[in-house]
Protein backbone atom coordinates (compact mmCIF):
# COMPACT_ATOMS: atom_id res chain seq x y z
CA UNK A 1 0.00 0.00 0.00
CA UNK A 2 1.35 3.43 -0.84
CA UNK A 3 1.81 5.96 1.97
CA UNK A 4 1.84 10.14 1.39
CA UNK A 5 5.12 11.86 3.60
CA UNK A 6 4.61 15.37 3.91
CA UNK A 7 6.77 17.91 5.12
CA UNK A 8 4.78 20.52 7.03
CA UNK A 9 4.76 23.74 7.66
CA UNK A 10 4.89 25.36 4.00
CA UNK A 11 2.89 28.03 3.35
CA UNK A 12 0.92 27.55 -0.54
CA UNK A 13 0.42 29.55 -3.35
CA UNK A 14 -0.53 29.83 -7.09
CA UNK A 15 -3.47 28.55 -9.22
CA UNK A 16 -5.56 25.08 -9.05
CA UNK A 17 -8.46 23.72 -11.28
CA UNK A 18 -10.83 22.20 -9.40
CA UNK A 19 -11.75 18.60 -10.48
CA UNK A 20 -15.14 17.15 -11.82
CA UNK A 21 -17.86 16.09 -8.99
CA UNK A 22 -17.17 12.70 -7.97
CA UNK A 23 -20.66 12.87 -6.53
CA UNK A 24 -22.00 13.69 -9.80
CA UNK A 25 -19.98 11.40 -11.84
CA UNK A 26 -21.31 8.03 -10.44
CA UNK A 27 -24.81 8.59 -10.47
CA UNK A 28 -24.36 9.74 -14.32
CA UNK A 29 -22.52 7.00 -15.21
CA UNK A 30 -25.08 4.68 -13.76
CA UNK A 31 -27.89 6.46 -16.14
CA UNK A 32 -26.14 6.10 -19.13
CA UNK A 33 -27.28 2.67 -18.97
CA UNK A 34 -30.76 4.11 -20.11
CA UNK A 35 -29.31 5.39 -23.30
CA UNK A 36 -28.45 2.77 -25.85
CA UNK A 37 -25.66 4.01 -27.52
CA UNK A 38 -22.46 6.44 -26.76
CA UNK A 39 -22.17 9.06 -24.31
CA UNK A 40 -19.80 11.70 -24.02
CA UNK A 41 -18.65 12.68 -20.45
CA UNK A 42 -16.57 15.82 -20.01
CA UNK A 43 -14.49 16.77 -16.94
CA UNK A 44 -14.81 13.41 -15.34
CA UNK A 45 -12.44 12.59 -12.88
CA UNK A 46 -9.65 9.91 -12.35
CA UNK A 47 -11.05 8.14 -9.18
CA UNK A 48 -10.88 4.48 -7.62
CA UNK A 49 -15.02 5.06 -7.25
CA UNK A 50 -15.36 6.07 -11.16
CA UNK A 51 -13.33 3.12 -12.14
CA UNK A 52 -15.07 1.05 -9.90
CA UNK A 53 -18.47 2.33 -11.65
CA UNK A 54 -16.27 1.64 -14.92
CA UNK A 55 -15.68 -1.66 -14.43
CA UNK A 56 -19.55 -2.63 -13.23
CA UNK A 57 -20.48 -1.19 -16.61
CA UNK A 58 -17.77 -3.64 -18.65
CA UNK A 59 -18.84 -5.97 -16.32
CA UNK A 60 -22.75 -6.25 -17.68
CA UNK A 61 -21.41 -5.48 -21.95
CA UNK A 62 -20.80 -1.71 -21.99
CA UNK A 63 -17.43 0.03 -23.64
CA UNK A 64 -15.73 2.73 -22.38
CA UNK A 65 -12.75 4.74 -22.97
CA UNK A 66 -10.72 7.89 -21.68
CA UNK A 67 -9.28 10.66 -23.21
CA UNK A 68 -8.08 12.92 -20.60
CA UNK A 69 -10.42 13.66 -18.49
CA UNK A 70 -13.46 12.98 -21.10
CA UNK A 71 -14.94 9.85 -20.62
CA UNK A 72 -16.78 8.04 -23.74
CA UNK A 73 -19.36 5.33 -22.76
CA UNK A 74 -21.17 2.66 -25.23
CA UNK A 75 -24.15 1.03 -23.15
CA UNK A 76 -25.46 0.03 -26.53
CA UNK A 77 -24.76 -3.53 -26.14
CA UNK A 78 -25.35 -5.34 -22.71
CA UNK A 79 -25.46 -8.79 -21.86
CA UNK A 80 -25.78 -8.83 -18.47
CA UNK A 81 -28.40 -7.54 -15.66
CA UNK A 82 -26.76 -8.81 -12.48
CA UNK A 83 -23.45 -7.34 -10.96
CA UNK A 84 -21.12 -9.83 -8.85
CA UNK A 85 -20.77 -8.78 -4.71
CA UNK A 86 -16.79 -7.95 -5.53
CA UNK A 87 -17.84 -4.98 -7.81
CA UNK A 88 -20.94 -3.63 -5.44
CA UNK A 89 -18.41 -4.22 -2.95
CA UNK A 90 -15.61 -1.51 -3.92
CA UNK A 91 -17.92 1.58 -3.11
CA UNK A 92 -21.29 2.66 -1.23
CA UNK A 93 -23.00 3.81 -4.15
CA UNK A 94 -22.95 0.84 -6.56
CA UNK A 95 -26.38 0.47 -4.82
CA UNK A 96 -27.32 3.43 -7.48
CA UNK A 97 -27.30 0.49 -10.61
CA UNK A 98 -30.15 -0.53 -8.67
CA UNK A 99 -32.47 1.67 -10.14
CA UNK A 100 -31.02 1.88 -13.74
CA UNK A 101 -30.45 -1.66 -14.00
CA UNK A 102 -34.22 -2.11 -13.63
CA UNK A 103 -35.18 0.49 -15.88
CA UNK A 104 -33.06 -1.09 -18.44
CA UNK A 105 -33.36 -5.13 -18.17
CA UNK A 106 -37.06 -5.01 -15.95
CA UNK A 107 -34.21 -7.21 -14.10
CA UNK A 108 -31.24 -6.79 -11.65
CA UNK A 109 -29.44 -8.65 -9.34
CA UNK A 110 -26.30 -7.21 -6.82
CA UNK A 111 -25.80 -7.47 -3.21
CA UNK A 112 -25.43 -4.94 -1.25
CA UNK A 113 -22.63 -2.14 -1.36
CA UNK A 114 -19.89 -1.80 0.62
CA UNK A 115 -17.68 1.68 0.68
CA UNK A 116 -16.45 3.43 3.75
CA UNK A 117 -18.02 3.17 7.12
CA UNK A 118 -19.76 5.93 8.15
CA UNK A 119 -22.62 4.37 10.56
CA UNK A 120 -25.87 3.04 9.06
CA UNK A 121 -26.65 4.23 5.26
CA UNK A 122 -29.51 2.06 4.50
CA UNK A 123 -31.12 1.40 1.15
CA UNK A 124 -34.55 0.71 2.57
CA UNK A 125 -35.37 4.07 1.23
CA UNK A 126 -34.31 3.29 -2.43
CA UNK A 127 -36.05 -0.41 -2.20
CA UNK A 128 -39.67 0.82 -0.45
CA UNK A 129 -39.80 3.98 -3.91
CA UNK A 130 -38.53 0.98 -6.20
CA UNK A 131 -41.32 -1.24 -4.87
CA UNK A 132 -43.96 1.59 -4.94
CA UNK A 133 -43.04 1.91 -9.18
CA UNK A 134 -43.83 -1.63 -9.30
CA UNK A 135 -40.44 -3.34 -8.82
CA UNK A 136 -40.62 -6.53 -6.91
CA UNK A 137 -37.26 -6.94 -4.65
CA UNK A 138 -36.33 -9.73 -2.74
CA UNK A 139 -33.74 -9.65 -0.28
CA UNK A 140 -31.83 -12.91 1.02
CA UNK A 141 -28.55 -13.15 2.41
CA UNK A 142 -27.35 -10.08 1.68
CA UNK A 143 -28.97 -10.33 -1.75
CA UNK A 144 -31.41 -8.18 -3.90
CA UNK A 145 -33.23 -9.80 -6.69
CA UNK A 146 -35.47 -7.64 -8.61
CA UNK A 147 -37.85 -7.77 -11.20
CA UNK A 148 -40.38 -5.93 -12.78
CA UNK A 149 -43.51 -7.91 -14.48
CA UNK A 150 -45.05 -5.24 -16.98
CA UNK A 151 -43.20 -2.10 -16.70
CA UNK A 152 -42.32 0.78 -14.27
CA UNK A 153 -44.71 3.19 -13.21
CA UNK A 154 -45.11 6.66 -11.82
CA UNK A 155 -46.19 7.21 -8.62
CA UNK A 156 -46.22 10.00 -5.88
CA UNK A 157 -43.20 9.38 -3.45
CA UNK A 158 -42.44 11.39 0.03
CA UNK A 159 -38.90 10.71 1.14
CA UNK A 160 -38.66 10.80 5.12
CA UNK A 161 -35.40 12.46 5.07
CA UNK A 162 -33.97 14.07 1.90
CA UNK A 163 -31.40 11.24 0.78
CA UNK A 164 -29.21 11.95 -1.67
CA UNK A 165 -28.97 8.56 -2.97
CA UNK A 166 -32.42 7.81 -3.33
CA UNK A 167 -33.93 10.78 -4.97
CA UNK A 168 -31.07 10.00 -7.58
CA UNK A 169 -31.98 5.91 -7.74
CA UNK A 170 -35.72 7.46 -8.47
CA UNK A 171 -34.84 10.03 -10.82
CA UNK A 172 -32.99 7.53 -13.06
CA UNK A 173 -35.78 4.57 -12.67
CA UNK A 174 -38.66 7.04 -13.13
CA UNK A 175 -37.09 8.85 -16.66
CA UNK A 176 -38.41 6.15 -18.67
CA UNK A 177 -41.42 4.60 -16.42
CA UNK A 178 -44.81 5.22 -17.72
CA UNK A 179 -46.64 8.36 -16.27
CA UNK A 180 -45.48 10.73 -13.81
CA UNK A 181 -43.29 10.89 -10.95
CA UNK A 182 -43.44 13.07 -8.31
CA UNK A 183 -40.60 13.08 -5.13
CA UNK A 184 -40.98 14.79 -2.28
CA UNK A 185 -38.87 15.92 0.12
CA UNK A 186 -36.58 15.02 -2.39
CA UNK A 187 -32.67 15.80 -1.33
CA UNK A 188 -31.72 19.09 -3.28
CA UNK A 189 -27.47 18.64 -4.09
CA UNK A 190 -26.04 20.52 -7.02
CA UNK A 191 -25.49 16.38 -8.16
CA UNK A 192 -29.14 16.21 -8.15
CA UNK A 193 -29.67 19.16 -10.71
CA UNK A 194 -26.56 18.02 -12.38
CA UNK A 195 -27.77 14.26 -12.74
CA UNK A 196 -31.05 16.03 -14.09
CA UNK A 197 -29.27 18.09 -16.32
CA UNK A 198 -27.77 15.18 -18.31
CA UNK A 199 -31.04 13.32 -18.28
CA UNK A 200 -32.62 16.09 -20.13
CA UNK A 201 -30.28 16.66 -22.35
CA UNK A 202 -30.95 12.55 -23.05
CA UNK A 203 -34.33 13.45 -23.76
CA UNK A 204 -35.67 12.74 -20.17
CA UNK A 205 -38.44 15.34 -19.05
CA UNK A 206 -37.73 16.41 -14.99
CA UNK A 207 -38.33 19.49 -13.53
CA UNK A 208 -37.94 20.86 -10.12
CA UNK A 209 -34.13 19.37 -9.76
CA UNK A 210 -32.68 21.30 -6.73
CA UNK A 211 -36.06 22.02 -5.02
CA UNK A 212 -37.39 20.13 -2.13
CA UNK A 213 -40.29 18.82 -5.21
CA UNK A 214 -39.16 17.05 -7.79
CA UNK A 215 -41.13 15.64 -11.01
CA UNK A 216 -40.40 13.00 -13.71
CA UNK A 217 -42.74 12.58 -16.49
CA UNK A 218 -41.72 9.41 -17.92
CA UNK A 219 -40.55 8.82 -22.11
CA UNK A 220 -40.49 6.12 -23.83
CA UNK A 221 -36.93 6.32 -24.30
CA UNK A 222 -33.71 8.35 -24.24
CA UNK A 223 -30.63 9.35 -26.46
CA UNK A 224 -26.96 9.24 -25.85
CA UNK A 225 -25.84 12.98 -24.83
CA UNK A 226 -22.72 14.43 -24.21
CA UNK A 227 -22.44 16.18 -20.86
CA UNK A 228 -19.77 18.32 -18.67
CA UNK A 229 -19.74 16.87 -15.03
CA UNK A 230 -19.70 19.93 -12.47
CA UNK A 231 -16.77 20.75 -10.25
CA UNK A 232 -16.26 19.31 -7.01
CA UNK A 233 -17.09 21.71 -4.63
CA UNK A 234 -15.84 19.15 -1.42
CA UNK A 235 -12.58 19.28 -3.03
CA UNK A 236 -12.72 23.14 -3.39
CA UNK A 237 -14.08 23.12 0.07
CA UNK A 238 -10.76 20.94 0.89
CA UNK A 239 -8.54 23.00 -0.58
CA UNK A 240 -9.56 26.06 0.58
CA UNK A 241 -9.17 24.25 4.35
CA UNK A 242 -5.52 23.15 3.44
CA UNK A 243 -4.81 27.35 2.22
CA UNK A 244 -6.53 28.64 5.53
CA UNK A 245 -4.81 26.24 7.63
CA UNK A 246 -0.86 27.20 6.13
CA UNK A 247 -1.85 30.67 6.37
CA UNK A 248 -1.87 30.84 2.16
CA UNK A 249 -3.09 32.43 -0.81
CA UNK A 250 -4.41 30.64 -3.19
CA UNK A 251 -6.78 31.62 -6.30
CA UNK A 252 -9.25 29.04 -7.78
CA UNK A 253 -10.62 28.52 -10.87
CA UNK A 254 -13.56 26.14 -12.35
CA UNK A 255 -16.00 26.22 -9.63
CA UNK A 256 -19.32 27.50 -9.17
CA UNK A 257 -19.27 29.71 -6.52
CA UNK A 258 -23.29 28.84 -5.70
CA UNK A 259 -22.52 25.43 -4.64
CA UNK A 260 -20.00 26.96 -1.91
CA UNK A 261 -22.28 29.41 0.03
CA UNK A 262 -22.88 27.73 2.92
CA UNK A 263 -18.69 26.73 3.14
CA UNK A 264 -17.51 30.51 2.13
CA UNK A 265 -18.84 32.39 5.23
CA UNK A 266 -17.33 30.01 7.63
CA UNK A 267 -13.78 30.74 6.20
CA UNK A 268 -15.01 34.36 6.00
CA UNK A 269 -15.41 34.46 10.04
CA UNK A 270 -12.16 32.30 10.46
CA UNK A 271 -10.31 35.50 9.01
CA UNK A 272 -9.90 34.48 5.53
CA UNK A 273 -10.44 37.38 2.58
CA UNK A 274 -12.09 35.77 0.18
CA UNK A 275 -13.58 37.36 -3.60
CA UNK A 276 -15.18 35.86 -6.04
CA UNK A 277 -15.09 36.06 -9.67
CA UNK A 278 -16.98 34.24 -12.16
CA UNK A 279 -15.78 31.05 -11.99
CA UNK A 280 -12.79 31.84 -10.02
CA UNK A 281 -12.03 32.67 -6.23
CA UNK A 282 -9.08 33.70 -4.30
CA UNK A 283 -8.68 33.03 -0.93
CA UNK A 284 -6.06 34.95 1.30
CA UNK A 285 -5.27 33.34 4.77
CA UNK A 286 -4.14 35.16 7.95
CA UNK A 287 -1.03 34.19 9.75
CA UNK A 288 -3.32 33.18 12.66
CA UNK A 289 -6.82 31.97 12.04
CA UNK A 290 -9.93 32.98 14.51
CA UNK A 291 -12.23 30.32 15.42
CA UNK A 292 -15.76 29.68 13.16
CA UNK A 293 -17.26 29.01 16.68
CA UNK A 294 -19.91 26.73 15.33
CA UNK A 295 -20.54 24.01 12.47
CA UNK A 296 -23.57 22.31 12.00
CA UNK A 297 -23.79 19.70 9.10
CA UNK A 298 -26.94 19.76 7.32
CA UNK A 299 -28.35 18.58 4.19
CA UNK A 300 -27.76 21.36 1.30
CA UNK A 301 -28.29 23.77 1.29
CA UNK A 302 -26.57 23.12 4.79
CA UNK A 303 -22.98 22.88 5.26
CA UNK A 304 -21.86 19.90 4.00
CA UNK A 305 -20.75 16.69 5.92
CA UNK A 306 -18.38 16.09 3.57
CA UNK A 307 -16.54 18.80 4.31
CA UNK A 308 -16.58 18.79 8.06
CA UNK A 309 -13.69 16.86 8.35
CA UNK A 310 -10.71 18.52 6.43
CA UNK A 311 -12.29 22.11 8.02
CA UNK A 312 -11.55 20.49 11.85
CA UNK A 313 -7.67 20.19 10.72
CA UNK A 314 -8.50 24.02 9.67
CA UNK A 315 -10.01 24.47 13.28
CA UNK A 316 -7.24 23.05 14.85
CA UNK A 317 -5.01 25.52 14.43
CA UNK A 318 -7.25 28.71 15.09
CA UNK A 319 -7.19 31.09 17.64
CA UNK A 320 -10.40 29.69 19.85
CA UNK A 321 -12.98 26.87 20.51
CA UNK A 322 -14.48 25.24 17.50
CA UNK A 323 -17.77 23.40 18.43
CA UNK A 324 -18.78 20.32 15.48
CA UNK A 325 -22.49 19.34 15.11
CA UNK A 326 -22.52 16.28 13.03
CA UNK A 327 -26.41 15.84 11.53
CA UNK A 328 -25.56 13.34 8.95
CA UNK A 329 -23.39 10.20 10.42
CA UNK A 330 -23.46 8.71 12.99
CA UNK A 331 -19.55 7.89 12.60
CA UNK A 332 -17.74 10.25 11.13
CA UNK A 333 -15.33 11.20 13.63
CA UNK A 334 -12.95 8.78 12.73
CA UNK A 335 -10.66 11.12 12.07
CA UNK A 336 -10.31 12.81 15.63
CA UNK A 337 -7.91 10.32 16.91
CA UNK A 338 -5.49 10.68 14.13
CA UNK A 339 -5.97 14.49 14.40
CA UNK A 340 -4.83 14.53 17.79
CA UNK A 341 -1.72 12.09 17.33
CA UNK A 342 -0.45 15.80 15.48
CA UNK A 343 -1.24 17.50 18.21
CA UNK A 344 -4.88 18.73 18.28
CA UNK A 345 -7.10 19.29 21.29
CA UNK A 346 -10.65 17.79 20.20
CA UNK A 347 -13.12 16.19 22.78
CA UNK A 348 -15.99 14.64 21.17
CA UNK A 349 -19.44 13.31 23.01
CA UNK A 350 -21.54 12.08 20.00
CA UNK A 351 -22.48 13.89 17.65
CA UNK A 352 -20.58 16.76 19.39
CA UNK A 353 -16.79 17.50 18.68
CA UNK A 354 -15.31 20.27 20.56
CA UNK A 355 -11.89 21.67 19.05
CA UNK A 356 -10.06 23.62 20.87
CA UNK A 357 -7.30 25.63 18.71
CA UNK A 358 -3.52 25.06 19.16
CA UNK A 359 -0.52 27.14 18.22
CA UNK A 360 0.45 23.98 15.89
CA UNK A 361 0.48 20.58 15.07
CA UNK A 362 3.47 18.25 15.20
CA UNK A 363 4.23 15.82 12.77
CA UNK A 364 3.45 11.66 13.42
CA UNK A 365 2.60 8.79 11.61
CA UNK A 366 -1.28 8.52 11.11
CA UNK A 367 -3.79 6.31 8.82
CA UNK A 368 -6.80 7.40 7.25
CA UNK A 369 -10.14 5.12 7.63
CA UNK A 370 -12.11 6.90 5.30
CA UNK A 371 -12.12 9.36 2.12
CA UNK A 372 -12.97 12.66 4.03
CA UNK A 373 -11.12 11.41 6.99
CA UNK A 374 -8.04 10.90 4.90
CA UNK A 375 -8.22 14.73 3.46
CA UNK A 376 -8.41 15.65 6.93
CA UNK A 377 -5.09 14.73 7.74
CA UNK A 378 -3.29 15.48 4.74
CA UNK A 379 -4.81 19.18 5.62
CA UNK A 380 -3.01 18.68 9.61
CA UNK A 381 0.13 17.59 7.98
CA UNK A 382 0.72 20.18 5.68
CA UNK A 383 0.31 22.61 8.85
CA UNK A 384 2.02 20.55 10.84
CA UNK A 385 5.61 21.10 12.03
CA UNK A 386 8.29 18.36 10.68
CA UNK A 387 7.42 14.84 8.50
CA UNK A 388 3.86 13.43 8.37
CA UNK A 389 3.51 9.90 6.95
CA UNK A 390 -0.41 9.29 6.41
CA UNK A 391 -1.32 5.63 5.40
CA UNK A 392 -4.62 4.83 4.42
CA UNK A 393 -4.54 6.78 1.20
CA UNK A 394 -6.53 4.15 -0.55
CA UNK A 395 -9.64 6.37 0.70
CA UNK A 396 -8.28 9.40 -0.20
CA UNK A 397 -8.21 8.10 -3.54
CA UNK A 398 -11.96 7.46 -3.94
CA UNK A 399 -12.17 11.09 -4.39
CA UNK A 400 -8.95 13.39 -5.13
CA UNK A 401 -7.98 13.19 -8.40
CA UNK A 402 -3.64 13.08 -7.89
CA UNK A 403 -4.05 14.82 -4.70
CA UNK A 404 -0.56 14.71 -3.99
CA UNK A 405 0.37 16.85 -7.44
CA UNK A 406 -1.81 19.01 -7.33
CA UNK A 407 -0.78 19.82 -3.64
CA UNK A 408 2.90 20.50 -4.78
CA UNK A 409 2.05 22.62 -7.64
CA UNK A 410 1.04 24.48 -5.37
CA UNK A 411 4.32 24.53 -3.47
CA UNK A 412 3.51 21.85 -0.57
CA UNK A 413 5.76 18.81 0.25
CA UNK A 414 3.82 16.03 -0.48
CA UNK A 415 5.14 12.90 -1.92
CA UNK A 416 3.54 9.55 -2.51
CA UNK A 417 5.91 6.50 -1.76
Amino acid sequence: MAVYVVDGGKRLSGEVKIQGSKNSALPILAATLLCKGECVLFNCPRLSDVDASLSILRYIGCKARREDSTLIVDTGSVERFEIPPELMHRMRSSIIFLGAMIARFGRARMSFPGGCELGPRPIDLHLSALREMGAEINEEHGELDCVVNDTLRGASLSLPIPSVGATENIMIAAATARGTTVISNAAREPEIVDLADFLNACGAKIHGAGESTVVIDGVRDLKPASHAIIPDRIVAATLMAAAAATGSNIHFTGIIPAHLESVIPVFRDAGCEIALSGEGMRLSAPYRLRSPKLIRTMPYPGFPTDAQAPVMSMAAVADGMTVFVENMFLSRYSHVSELCRLGADIRVEGKVAVVDGVKRLLSAKVRAHDLRGAAALVVAALCARGQSEISGIEYLERGYEDFELVLSSLGADVKKI
